[in-house]
């Protein structure tokens, strides 16, 4: 067996966190890495990573998540946004970057960016808010599966009040908003569910080969 799959074997939605651990501020630094080198559609990045070490905060917070105890337990609380504000500034601000990175000429750029300028402003809120949503979901498979290779536990939720989550946390002002919520630590030692099997359909079933 791969060391891949072994590592996302070992990994499972923990219902109980050590709460005497913590995370490495070097392997959080990870964390945030992946997190920014997560693919995103037009490599726009709509989202934002909120990183929270802060228990009185954390506990406060477990009334917004239908009373998952792992939100305060956990080391760190992970908190995926999106950026409220896809229009036509955050584009052009996109494509400064690539010249400023790569040094890719105007004349090379202009098309593609007039492409996707014309193609947002066809685009209503609710169209540019659910694919932000996409682009978070894919930031969060990301950062689950450097988690089990990094032997960091975690816990993926959407079970949460997103506006509460926006107050506490000062996002609004930022222009968030939650989408998910990662709890992130080691797991207990008598979290029952860190022996139980994997619950999966046969890879057949899961799996078709067009040839």
């Amino acid at each position: 067996m791969s060391k891949a799959i072994k590592h996302l074997e070992w990994r499972y939605a923990v219902k109980k966190f050590d709460t005497t651990k913590l995370i490495p501020e070097a392997k959080v630094a990870v964390l945030k890495q992946a997190f920014n080198l997560t693919a995103t559609s037009y490599g726009l990045q709509p989202i934002t990573l909120a990183v929270i070490q802060n228990k009185a905060l954390q506990k406060q917070l477990v009334m917004h998540s239908y009373d998952q105890a792992q939100v305060a337990q956990a080391s760190h609380l992970l908190v995926i946004c999106i950026e409220n504000n896809i229009n036509a500034e955050y584009i052009k601000a996109y494509f400064e970057q690539v010249k400023k990175i790569r040094g890719t000429s105007d004349a090379i750029l202009n098309p593609f960016k007039e492409s996707m300028l014309h193609s947002f402003a066809e685009k209503d809120t609710l169209e540019i808010k659910e694919w932000a949503k996409n682009q978070a979901y894919l930031s969060l498979g990301n950062l689950l599966t450097v988690c089990a290779w990094e032997k960091i536990d975690s816990c993926p939720m959407e079970g949460f009040d997103p506006d509460a989550y926006d107050t506490l946390l000062g996002l609004k002002e930022k222009n968030l908003t939650a989408v998910l919520v990662l709890p992130i630590g080691y797991r207990a030692h008598d979290d029952v569910f860190s022996t139980f099997k994997k619950v999966r359909r046969d890879i057949d079933k899961s799996i078709i080969e067009i040839f």
